[in-house]
């Protein structure tokens, strides 16, 4: 997943006494957060300097100072140009810049009460700001002439890609409302905040304050060793009398569900976790999501769209609703019929070892793995034995090397924000040149939210001399006891690897202005790179190199490795599946418009009338689908994870038909029109430039096996955007 930090914004203007008095109030000798990042490698965030009671007052100042800048682009007396316009607005907004990546720093994986009081009274006030930037008439006229202008074929590719950029995002964000809609459209987006804002503290609270205490050692019953010290450390760090704890995050609780022989359980852990949000009481958010609907919907109305799913797909690669559903459909019924099969499989198996029950959601996983055990011969957990975190790190650093020519070398001269995390200079191999700052935060802790993403710390450009990029992974694996390795299994290994191909897309950039670079690209093409990386962690180079065991250090056996390719189809009904019934309600239920919707209701009927197996659920249920809730970021996009895996397999292709994954002249190519490229070139353009061709769904059905009908299946179509409402 990828998360983004706020952009720095832009402001219309206001009273000289008022910006005056705001800047004045806070100055970077008492506030840290306000200061320019100093030191090496182009600067850094002082982290070691940040305490909480610093995030209102430097956003305030930040804000403040953003406006000063902006006065002097909205009121300029000369004509506008793209250099006193458009140019002049990537210049601005550099300190509220740094302060909001601190800040989102800290709102992610710092968070506490403190942080969370923060979070609910400046969401409101941000988003306000935000607003005032695109509802800026005399800012907008200028944009508006800059894009209009018949001088404007005279800029370069990437400056007419930017002009563009902004105008579209302007119009999008209701430029061009009259006054009284203007100010409705600012409401929805300050009550749309603050929801966003409590519904993310409500699920980190069902994550952070829930657990599962194992009492006693017949508790522990089925559980591998590697799974057994974790829990037993977690319950020591958490200060409990027990046997062991499973956190309710899905690192932990996936593993417990795959391995426990305790069905009872099995299910306690299975409904701890797949009920977050949806428990009754002050952390419930199901009529938060009820008024998120409704506000969205009537937010889209006022933009002139029919849903909020036509509004947000109209900027995307699929450029519609219909578009996305078409694809997804495709997939679902072959996934549902895999599913079939597979709870077949499973229910034989349970009766042919006594077990007189029939299939539920927390048995699944527990089933599946000795279905795979007993016809692959693959124990996912002796597989594990090979997977070490720090060696599958440095396994990542190599294809980096291979397929990026960089080089990652550790640093301690940089301040962290926690004493796990740690941080690596990246050079380009060739020139030594220095590309950019990667920090790494593994491990689960309160206070962090669950899942793995990758931030942009800092974006490369080059407006005003080279400026390189700094990025971060994180993830929440259990920290081994008193140094042991920590141990991954191939899902999360699998998974190590996307994040850090978005990570590699922000290292990669090579482009003039910030608005476009790195992962700035639309939401269904953002998945892209980082599902491609995937394809690496299998490859013979990876696995003989870095796969070796905790405790022998010898390679993995190419006869488990052999098993793995053969079980590489296995489960991918349930995997697609789960996948599947999040994007689609997702889709649904902004296809929905202002119908006032029951959460938990219409997703239960929806299942339903989708055909969903009863011994599945959702990858992400509503109460807690904090990508699609929490933040306007994956609404009605959650297809693009599969929008983005058709690319990527199809993509990958082009390395299997020509020398293999290390293939130096497609690696190149690939780098040139993909990861380098930002948001420069519109994605389907770069992706015909790479690839010769418009993507085919053919691979991703092939991986997944999954039968084609006929030979029709063919790339996601990229229709036209649908004709907005008047």
């Amino acid at each position: 997943m990828l998360a983004f930090t706020l952009a720095a914004y832009v402001n219309p203007t206001p009273t000289s006494a008022q910006t005056a008095s705001a800047v004045a109030a806070v100055r970077p000798d008492s506030n840290p957060l306000l200061a320019t990042w100093a030191g090496p490698y182009g600067g850094f965030p002082a982290f070691d300097k940040v305490q909480v009671s610093h995030f209102k007052p430097a956003l305030e100042a930040a804000m403040a100072e953003n406006l000063q800048e902006i006065q002097a682009i909205a009121s300029n007396p000369q004509a506008p140009t793209f250099e006193n316009t458009i140019a002049a607005l990537e210049r601005a907004g550099h300190s509220l810049d740094r302060v909001q990546t601190v800040y989102g720093v800290w709102s992610g994986t710092m968070s506490n009460p403190e942080v969370q009081a923060v979070q609910r009274e400046m969401a409101p006030r941000m988003a306000a700001f935000g607003d005032q930037i695109t509802q800026n008439e005399p800012l907008f006229k200028r944009i508006e002439a800059v894009y209009n202008s018949p001088d404007k074929k005279k800029l370069t590719p990437e400056q007419q890609r930017l002009t563009f950029v902004y105008y579209n995002n302007f119009v999008r964000a209701g430029a061009k409302l009259d006054a009284k809609a203007k100010t409705r459209l600012s409401e929805i987006n300050q009550q749309l905040a603050g929801l966003f804002t409590r519904f993310s503290q409500n699920v980190l609270a069902d994550e952070t304050d829930s657990v599962l205490v194992l009492k006693t050692p017949a508790d522990l019953s089925g559980l591998p060793t590697s799974l057994r010290d974790d829990a037993a450390n977690t319950a020591t760090a958490r200060k409990i009398t027990a046997a062991g704890v499973i956190t309710n995050t899905r690192s932990s609780i996936e593993p417990f569900l795959t391995y426990s022989d305790q069905r009872k359980l099995r299910e306690k852990a299975w409904r701890m976790f797949y009920n977050r949000g949806d428990n009754g009481g002050p952390h419930d958010n199901n009529a938060l999501i009820t008024e998120i609907l409704q506000l969205r919907a009537e937010r889209a109305k006022l933009l002139g769209y029919a849903t909020h799913a036509h509004l947000r797909l109209d900027n995307t690669m699929a450029k519609t609703p219909e578009a996305a559903m078409q694809l997804m459909e495709q997939v679902w019924a072959p996934a549902v019929a895999r599913v079939k099969e597979e709870v077949a499989d499973m229910q034989a198996l349970a009766k042919k070892e006594g077990a007189n029950i029939k299939i539920e959601p927390w048995d699944y996983r527990y089933y599946a793995e000795k279905v795979r055990k007993a016809r692959y011969d693959l124990d996912q957990n002796e597989v594990k034995q090979y997977l070490q975190l720090d060696k599958m790190r440095e396994g990542m650093f190599w294809v980096a090397g291979e397929l990026f020519n960089f080089t990652f070398s550790p640093v301690t001269d940089v301040p962290v924000y926690h004493p796990d995390v740690k941080v690596w200079k990246v050079k380009d191999k060739t020139s030594g040149k220095h590309v950019g700052l990667w920090y790494f935060d593994p491990y689960a802790r309160p206070g962090k939210r669950s899942g793995a993403w990758m931030n942009a710390y800092r974006k490369q450009e080059r407006m005003n001399g080279e400026v390189s990029t700094i990025v971060s992974n994180n993830s929440n694996f259990v920290k081994g006891k008193d140094g042991a390795p920590t141990l991954i299994s191939w899902t999360d290994a699998t998974t190590l690897f996307h994040e850090f191909g978005h990570a590699l897309h922000g290292l990669s950039s090579n482009v003039t202005y910030p608005t476009l670079s790195g992962t700035s690209v639309v939401r269904d093409y953002v998945e892209f790179p980082s599902q491609v990386l995937e394809n690496w962690l299998p490859t013979p180079q990876v696995l003989q190199r870095f796969a070796v065991h905790y405790q022998t250090g010898k390679p993995i056996p190419q006869v488990l490795v052999d098993r793995i390719e053969k079980a590489s189809t296995f489960n991918q009904g349930f995997e697609t599946t789960e996948f599947l019934a999040s994007a689609l309600i997702d889709m649904k239920l902004h296809l929905a418009g202002d119908q006032k919707i029951d959460a938990d209701k219409f997703e239960r009927e929806t299942l339903a009338q989708l055909g969903m197996p009863s011994e599945i659920v959702m990858r992400h249920r509503t109460p807690q689908f904090s990508h699609v809730f929490s933040s306007d970021g994956y609404s009605a996009g959650y297809y693009s994870y599969l929008w983005s895996v058709v690319l990527a397999s199809d993509a990958y292709g082009a390395f299997t038909e020509a020398g293999g994954p290390y293939d130096k002249a497609v690696g190149q190519r690939l780098t040139k029109y993909i990861f380098s490229v930002g948001n420069t070139v519109d994605p389907a353009d770069a992706y015909r430039s790479f690839r010769g061709r418009d993507p085919k769904i053919d691979a991703l059905m092939r991986e997944r096996g999954f039968p084609m009908k006929g030979a029709k299946a063919n790339q996601p179509a990229t229709k036209k955007p649908a004709t907005k409402k008047s």
